[in-house]
């Protein structure tokens, strides 16, 4: 009787081991993940160290195959809204913090609040508190993983600021003493800032110079916008103020940045991840700069944005293998790795103090600047921003800069166009 009973259990766990594998061999035909990812991890030494983790992690897991494919900021989001609505939204891939309302909105996002409680503790606790806060809009949903993050940043052009006579020791503290230092620049015959009107985030950044995120963003229970007509007029004003000062191109032209590689250009704010061309460009051509906070009005407090890209899984029956994949990545091994490779900011705090990273001088100002700077449109993950809304903002600056309004009637008519944006 007892070797009836030892033979069963030994056939049970056998049938449960076959079963296993049976799910491993399955699991190695069937399952292909579709990772997308913004164009600048999918080339160069980003690519190169994305797919060393995709080797990892797949070598855990037999049978798992990940593809990974870069797209645009644009591309991205279509991509991914076009595919809730067909059933092919990818199984994991990145985005930004501002539109994840809309993805979850159309179904591209699945609640992954249970997959991330059944981590451990301590991957738990890896994470910024408030990077994470931000994917969560309701105590029992979490739509992401916070993944990578930047805060603005200002590049100088050491070589243009002492051609105009400024002592490059010292950078600007405030508002007032940059923007005679780009009064200097322009008397010297070269451009002190690009265009900031052009693009929604330089709008942004130079709004923190003055403002808050307590002044910024959205009212969504009243739906209105949280900008402060004060505040608006005043920025309004250093636009108009600029005008004579800049290059004409946008933060986000290449002609921006090769303008400041040609020593034309004196000023660039915006994120970190401009930094390898500039890299590139003081081993091949000299090219003397460094960076800095953003000033603001006053001493201590700093203007720029900050923002995160976020991972999240798509709902489906790769779900659970997708989410894995995703908490891997961000896990702060490989944070760590990504931080160290590209002195790249990312919402892993663990990753962010390991001293090897926080070491990094990058690392350094681009922490300080994402905690002194204003969120870009908080609050997230709780409504879809209207696409009136950031070009409103971008079309009354600049017709205020050209002259069409005072900023005070561009502050205001600024801000009742965009409540009428949010009622819609």
């Amino acid at each position: 009787m007892k070797t009836t009973k030892a033979f069963r259990a030994a056939l049970t766990a056998a049938s449960a081991l076959i079963a296993v594998a049976f799910a491993g061999a399955a699991m190695a035909e069937d399952v292909t993940l579709e990772y997308w990812v913004y164009s600048d991890f999918a080339q160069g030494e980003a690519l190169a160290m994305q797919q060393e983790f995709i080797k990892e992690f797949t070598a855990a897991h037999p049978g798992v195959t990940i593809n990974i494919s870069g797209k645009g900021d644009d591309d991205l989001t279509a991509g991914q809204v076009a595919g809730a609505a067909s059933g092919t939204v990818p199984d994991v891939y990145m985005n930004a913090q501002s539109v994840g309302a809309q993805l979850v909105d159309v179904g591209a996002m699945a609640n992954i609040y249970s997959q991330f409680m059944a981590l451990p503790e301590e991957q738990r606790n890896q994470f910024d508190k408030d990077a994470l806060a931000s994917c969560m809009p309701k105590p029992d949903e979490l739509y992401c993983l916070p993944y990578t993050g930047f805060g603005s940043l200002l590049f100088l052009n050491l070589t243009v600021l002492e051609k105009a006579g400024i002592d490059t020791a010292t950078p600007p503290a405030t508002w007032s003493e940059w923007f005679e230092q780009m009064q200097k620049v322009k008397a010297a015959g070269m451009y002190a800032i690009p265009d900031e009107t052009l693009v929604f985030n330089s709008i942004a950044e130079i709004y923190a110079t003055t403002g808050s995120t307590e002044t910024w963003g959205f009212d969504w229970a009243n739906r209105k916008t949280r900008i402060d007509e004060a505040t608006m007029t005043t920025v309004l004003q250093k636009f108009v103020d600029m005008v004579p000062l800049n290059s004409g191109t946008s933060r986000n032209d290449q002609a921006t940045k090769d303008l400041f590689i040609s020593n034309q250009l004196a000023f660039h704010t915006i994120g970190p991840w401009v930094n390898p061309t500039y890299e590139e460009a003081a081993k091949a051509s000299g090219l003397k700069y460094d960076f800095v906070l953003i000033p603001g009005d006053t001493a201590g407090k700093t203007g720029g944005i900050r923002s995160y890209e976020i991972v999240a899984v798509a709902p489906g029956k790769n779900q659970e293998i997708a989410f894995q994949f995703a908490a891997f990545i961000t896990e702060k091994a490989q944070m760590a790795r990504w931080a160290k490779l590209l002195a790249r900011y990312n919402a892993n705090a663990a990753a962010m103090a390991d001293p090897d990273v926080s070491a990094l001088p990058l690392i350094k100002v681009s922490v300080d600047a994402a905690h002194g700077a204003m969120e870009v449109a908080a609050p997230y993950f709780v409504g879809s921003i209207p696409s009136c809304y950031n070009s409103t903002v971008i079309d009354f600056a600049s017709a205020t800069a050209d002259g069409e309004y005072t900023p005070a009637e561009g502050a205001k008519e600024m801000i009742a166009a965009l409540n009428e944006c949010m009622a819609q």
